[in-house]
């Protein structure tokens, strides 16, 4: 068995989950260099994966300045960090594993696919819900006809309130001009599985969406700027930050060290890292301007239609309904359930049901998205075996451009035809 080396730019949450992949599966892939600019993060994948110290680099432009050193560059860095280390990678000729959204303008997308076919170069973006058992499953009963052609999708992408809070009103993602707009941050990953499953380019998109609730007028009356300056309201608040980051639950169990920005912070410490970090402070008066919730209406082809809906305001879990002429499907990420009722028999009948429920949230990797990806990723560029989830840059590209149009007939109030928006580019 071929063995693949790896670099890594980005040592944060996903590039490191990626990673766990090398744990189980050590003969597939080998991690040769990282760059990271927190030291404690590159030196806990350092030291776990066995990468030299004189390959340990502050700064990707370190690393993408020497010569190319593996066959493929992992780039997983902060969103508006995308582009540029992944075109100094594909000038290296590495193969990307990208983490998505792959540039945060239309024109860098388009500028990395170029590139790549400049020079010959595999880029693979991190759409990983087409890489789980679940969404391959479905995606192969579409595709062996049983819900004949498919006219409607209706796709409820559940972000989940503490994860809103965590990552979209605290942290990274928080602010557009600092990484990007919400749809495409969060939804690219909707886009993605949209368009591939109903199989045709998508011609119209429509949007509406605001920030309604994280915001300033519904700060409860006396609430300091951080929940550590002694709230008035921190036992009846949601988002009391000291209460959530220490909650027993798996969900926390991830958050907590991303607050922290390191991997053995303990609850005591992280009382002191609240007091300072961004994750502390009260979520009715940060500098969040991405939307809570948001519609996205688009056609595909002709005559075929999807509705996606993001929301804060939930559990967090995906839910789709797929309407055909032949039946009509209903998608289940959380419990991992195809159940179709079919309009021959009258029936309905759960046709897909795993024996193993894996975790669909970030912090369980996706309900195995994150170990698909990397399973996959080795059959492509060892073997030259891709499989029905790989998708070409160009595709991914797509993806993210309905995500673009859906940003700005959101922010302007129209219709965007895709084929003239896609002129404009």
């Amino acid at each position: 068995m071929k063995q693949l080396k790896l670099v890594l730019a980005g040592c944060g949450d996903r590039g490191s989950s990626y990673l766990k992949y090398l744990q189980e599966y050590p003969d597939k892939f080998k991690l040769v260099a990282v760059a990271e600019p927190v030291k404690s993060k590159r030196d806990h994948l350092g030291d776990l994966y066995g990468v030299p110290e004189e390959m340990r680099f502050e700064s990707f432009e370190e690393l993408f300045a020497l010569p190319k050193m593996a066959d493929i560059a992992m780039i997983c860095t902060q969103d508006r960090m995308h582009f540029a280390p992944a075109m100094m990678a594909i000038e290296k000729k590495y193969d990307l594993l990208l983490e998505k959204p792959a540039a945060p303008t239309p024109q860098e997308c388009y500028q990395i696919a170029e590139a790549a076919k400049k020079n010959g170069v595999r880029v693979l973006v991190c759409h990983v819900l087409r890489y789980t058992p679940f969404y391959k499953a479905l995606k192969k009963f579409l595709d062996e006809g049983h819900l004949g052609e498919i006219m409607n999708i209706v796709h409820e992408e559940g972000v989940g309130n503490i994860h809103m809070s965590h990552s979209f009103v605290r942290g990274n993602w928080r602010n557009t001009a600092e990484s990007a707009p919400m749809i495409l941050a969060k939804c690219c990953h909707d886009a993605d599985l949209l368009q591939w499953l109903v199989g045709d380019m998508c011609t119209k998109v429509q949007s509406m969406g605001t920030l309604s609730y994280f915001t300033e007028a519904n700060k409860p009356e006396g609430a300091p700027a951080r929940c550590t300056d002694g709230c008035p309201h921190e036992k009846t608040c949601l988002y009391h930050a000291p209460t959530l980051y220490k909650m027993d639950i798996y969900e926390m169990d991830h958050w907590r060290p991303v607050a922290a920005g390191r991997y053995d912070v303990t609850p005591a410490e992280m009382d002191e890292v609240l007091k300072t970090s961004p994750y502390g402070r009260c979520v009715y008066q940060c500098d969040n301007d991405v939307v809570d919730h948001q519609i996205v209406n688009m056609q595909f082809g002709k005559d075929k239609h999807a509705t996606l809906t993001m929301s804060a305001f939930n559990k967090g879990v995906r839910v789709s309904a797929l309407m055909g002429t032949k039946g009509e499907l209903r998608a289940y990420f959380e419990t991992q359930e195809l159940e179709f009722f079919d309009f021959e028999t009258r029936e309905t009948t759960i046709v897909y049901r795993p024996e193993v429920v894996k975790d669909q949230s970030i912090a369980g990797g996706h309900g195995g998205g994150d170990f698909g990806i990397m399973e996959d990723l080795y059959e492509y560029i060892a073997n030259d075996n891709p499989s029905t989830s790989i998708s070409s840059i160009d595709v991914s590209c797509m993806s993210h451009l309905i995500c673009f149009a859906a940003e700005e007939a959101r922010a302007k109030g129209i219709t965007v035809d895709m084929e003239e928006y896609i002129k404009t580019l």
